[in-house]
Parts: C-alpha cells; structure tokens; sequence
C-alpha cells in the first residue's frame, strides 16, 4: 500500500514536471533565476554542500538575493543544519509534496534556503520538483542568484537532465554554470572523470550544460603526480581549478547555521566576479574591464 502511495506520488510530481518544464529538446529559458550554479559532487564527501553553502554566503555578502537549492536526499544532504531554524514558508508542488524556505543566517539578510519535504514516511529521488517549482512564490524581485546543490545526488543527476534533481543542469538561456567539487586525491578525481562521462552524451545532445569549472576542497594546489593519473575529461579543467583552503569547523561539524569562514569565500570571489555574479573586487582584471564599459 505505502509502496503505491509513494509511486503515485512520483507520478504526480513528473506529471507537474512535464507542466512547468519544457520536455527534453526544448529550450529552457532561465530568465527569472538569476545565474544558476548547479554544484555537483565529483565524489562521496567531496564538499559539494560546503562550497554551494559558500558560494551563497559569498554573494549575500555583496547585497544580492540568492535561493540556495537542497537538491539532495534528506537523509544525506550536506545542508541538513545550514539554516538554525527551520521556516514557517512553504511552496506545495503536489499533495504530499512541498518546498520550504528558510533563512541561512539573519532573516532577511542570508540566504534563502529551500528543501523538499514530503508528508510521505519517504522521500524518494522521482518525488524531487522541477527547478521552477523551488521558486518562492511570489519570487524575490530580483531574484540574483540560484545556487542548487545536487551533493551525493552526481548518479542520479548526470543521468537525468530532465527531472529531479537533473533538472538543474539542464542546456538553456542563459545557461547554467555547474561547478565540479572534488578533493586533490586519486580517487576522487578518479570518480569525477565517471561522473563526466555519464554527463557527455547529454552534453553532446545539447540536454545539459557542461562543467565550467572544478573546485578543490581543503587544498592549496595540486599533489606531485596528480597529473598522470587523470582522466582526459578532468585534465580539461585542472588548469583553472579553484583550490579552497582547509578549513577544520566545517571539516569536523560540517556545514550549519555559522557563516563559511571569510578565507573560503575571498577564494571564490574572483570566480563569482569574472562570472558577474558579484561585485569585481577593486584592482582585478574584472573590475578594470567593468569600468571601461562604464566609462564608454
């Protein structure tokens, strides 16, 4: 009986999918998103959660709004305890399924952070809503940034660019922006290189848009060797890779209501900035090119 329950549900929400959705083939207009960040694990406890976490503290931080996507399984999200209290709002996507909303730090002044939850006694990855369904209504006006952290979820969301989790990196206009995390060792970059071939026939088919950028947790640069042992797919990206410095609070108690230490997000601001996502910071590249077109 539970069991058709739960499969009823997961009909009902790819039902609400294919509504609010366009099907695979179609173009996606993200215009009302703001940028979208999809962060995707390269591998099991890479940090995917902790960088997604950042990536929003960063952007708040530069007075933006941003909706920051919990896209993974309840039970194994890294943003379980990222926000101190859960939120009285609440977006219903079907009967037994809805979004609710939460501040990440100071009401009004963090993050607005979304889960799914089901009145179900499970929730299962065919019960996770199409990315316009994760949109607070009514939405923020403006609506700056949408980062959607995809964590543990890399198997089931490389599969299906279309629904769930998926849906995130899915091809559009403008397009998405996904961000790899891994750690500076063999096996995780190892996993990464699968996760990348999984991705690259929907990639070709124009269904998903591809990893723009990799992203080192708990590293400073690269260890000798590191090179050689590479997948061609990964070797694309370790050029430009943006290492994040250890950090032991988060590393031992994970990611919570406490902001990610300032030294983290000071190494992805100038990747936000060359993005737009932020402000240039004075004196970079960025900032230099944003005042030529100013002064023109």
């Amino acid at each position: 009986m539970l069991a058709e329950r739960m499969g009823a549900e997961v009909a009902a929400v790819g039902a609400r999918t294919g509504a609010v959705f366009p099907e695979q083939g179609q173009s996606v207009s993200w215009t009302g998103f703001g940028a979208v960040i999809p962060v995707l694990a390269g591998s099991s406890g890479a940090g995917a959660s902790s960088v997604a976490a950042a990536i929003a503290d960063a952007v708040t931080t530069d007075r933006r709004c941003v909706l920051l996507v919990d896209a993974d399984e309840p039970a194994r999200s890294g943003l379980a305890q990222a926000a101190g209290v859960e939120g009285p709002w609440t977006r219903p996507v079907t009967e037994h399924v809805q979004v609710r909303y939460s501040w990440r730090g100071r009401p009004g002044r963090g993050p607005l952070l979304g889960r799914v939850e089901t009145t179900l006694p499970a929730l299962t990855p065919g019960m996770v809503p199409a990315p316009p369904d994760w949109l607070p209504d009514p939405r923020p006006e403006p609506l700056h940034v949408v980062v959607a952290d995809l964590g543990c979820g890399r198997w089931r969301a490389a599969d299906s660019p279309i629904a769930g989790a998926g849906g995130w990196l899915r091809a559009g206009h403008p397009s998405p922006r996904p961000i790899l995390v891994v750690r500076a060792t063999r096996p995780s970059l190892r996993q990464a290189e699968q996760t990348l071939t999984r991705l690259e026939p929907l990639i070709q088919a124009g269904a998903a848009a591809p990893v723009c950028q990799l992203v080192v947790v708990a590293a400073k640069k690269w260890p000798a060797g590191i090179d050689g042992t590479v997948g061609p797919r990964v070797s694309e990206l370790l050029d430009d890779a943006v290492f994040l410095p250890p950090t032991p609070a988060v590393e031992i108690g994970g990611v919570t209501a406490d902001p990610i230490p300032t030294r983290v997000l000071d190494a992805l601001r100038p990747l936000l900035a060359s993005w737009g996502v932020i402000a240039p910071l004075p004196g970079s590249p960025a900032a230099r090119q944003h005042a030529r077109r100013r002064d023109r």
